[in-house]
């Protein structure tokens, strides 16, 4: 799924209209709209964050639909890909 379609299925989900959402994040309705159809790349980190808080949902979760790592775990982008490689490793053995 991607990020657009899994924040319009959480927001109607909740019974969240498009406007009330945009207008929540301080954005306008028809950029937001763009978003969820996937006519626009995933949005800035903070409107990430602030759509997670709104819709009730782990923000890891969001930043891996949009397909980018959280800002706090890009600070440390090196522990990142050497703990990803030792779970891998692990689950080959």
């Amino acid at each position: 799924m991607s990020f657009g379609s899994v924040i319009r299925e959480r927001r109607t989900a909740l019974g969240i209209g498009l406007n009330d959402f945009a207008e929540r994040l301080e954005i306008s309705a028809a950029y937001w709209s763009r978003i969820e159809r996937d006519q626009e790349n995933p949005p800035r980190d903070e409107l990430i964050e602030r759509a997670a808080a709104i819709l009730g949902v782990r923000m890891d979760d969001l930043f891996v639909e949009a397909q980018r790592l959280p800002p706090d775990m890009r600070k440390d982008m090196a522990k990142v890909v050497q703990a990803y490689r030792r779970l891998r490793s692990v689950g080959k053995g």
